[in-house]
């Protein structure tokens, strides 16, 4: 296999960068290869997901994480296998009187004799100058001052229109190219499972891969798989996640002291003490910690020794 080589079904978590976090669910039908038309979510947290697609005889589908279901449905709705089977009727047309329009202005409403709508007017103490010469400065046009009566941009009040007919639904038709095929979602001779990776951070781990034509029997296999192991994988990821605040937390307060004693030592005196003592605090905090991580993890062991002996599979 290679990354061009041809496939039936692609499934699983697609993560790319902050925006794009999608689970992809691509399937191959006559040599071409359709996308899910739904948006479907993967889950980006820190511990491990149980991914599960099903395709059933009936060309349905069910796809689920954690055991639980996050979307179905029919795959000739939410693929584009086949043209549609109906289409907008090519020869009907919205009639020319038909008012869409949910409100109007009201035809009765009139504007007041008195509604001042002008913003500015010629000043009336305006007065041309004597000088002026229209010959040769054109019309003279007094300046003009804001109107002190301005009522704004009037405008008819709306009311309901009487003669809406709601919005015109173009009328449809059977598709004269639909044919439905029954061969959607049917596969044969399927006998390698590949893995399409691109990484740019390490850390991923990928197990137990499950293909069966028996829906408990993979529901069974990833509670005793997947199931048995995520409270204690959540208990490992939280503990060095608490180790880690603890070591943060300890360097920060060792800087803090040192900046300190670094201004109040003028004379640089100390420093060599401090180095000393520093050395020792950190071998102290080193040794704590490394007490502390031990005896979480001998916990931890048992129980995971437990669910081993329990998960059969």
């Amino acid at each position: 296999m290679h990354s061009e080589s041809q496939y039936y079904i692609m499934f699983g978590p697609d993560i790319c960068g902050f925006g794009n976090n999608r689970l992809q669910v691509i399937l191959s039908h006559k040599g071409k290869y359709h996308e899910n038309n739904k948006t479907l979510k993967c889950r980006i947290n820190k511990d491990t997901h149980l991914y599960t697609l099903i395709l059933r005889p009936n060309a349905t589908y069910e796809v689920k994480i954690d055991n639980q279901k996050v979307t179905s449905g029919g795959l000739e709705d939410d693929w584009d296998f086949l043209p549609p089977k109906k289409i907008k009727d090519p020869y009907a047309r919205k009639p020319r009187k038909w008012d869409e329009r949910q409100q109007i202005e009201d035809p009765d409403d009139k504007k007041p004799e008195d509604w001042e709508d002008s913003e500015f007017i010629p000043d009336p103490d305006a007065k041309k100058p004597d000088d002026w010469n229209e010959a040769m400065d054109g019309v003279w046009e007094g300046p003009l001052i804001p109107n002190v009566k301005y009522m704004g941009e009037w405008k008819p009040r709306i009311i309901d229109n009487p003669n809406y007919q709601g919005e015109w639904i173009h009328p449809e038709i059977d598709n004269p190219k639909y044919r439905p095929d029954p061969t959607i979602g049917h596969y044969h001779n399927i006998s390698v499972l590949g893995l399409d990776l691109w990484q740019v951070k390490s850390g991923s781990i990928f197990d137990n891969f499950l293909l069966t034509n028996d829906e408990e029997f993979a529901e069974e296999v990833g509670n005793m798989t997947w199931g048995l192991r995520k409270d204690v994988e959540q208990q490992w990821r939280e503990l060095y996640e608490e180790m880690e605040k603890q070591k943060e937390a300890e360097e920060t307060k060792k800087k803090r002291e040192k900046e300190r004693a670094r201004q109040e030592d003028v004379w640089g005196l100390d420093e060599e003490d401090e180095e000393d003592a520093e050395e020792d605090d950190e071998e102290e905090a080193e040794e704590r910690l490394k007490q502390e991580g031990s005896a979480a993890r001998a916990s931890l062991d048992q129980k995971e020794a437990h669910l081993d002996q329990k998960d059969e599979l």
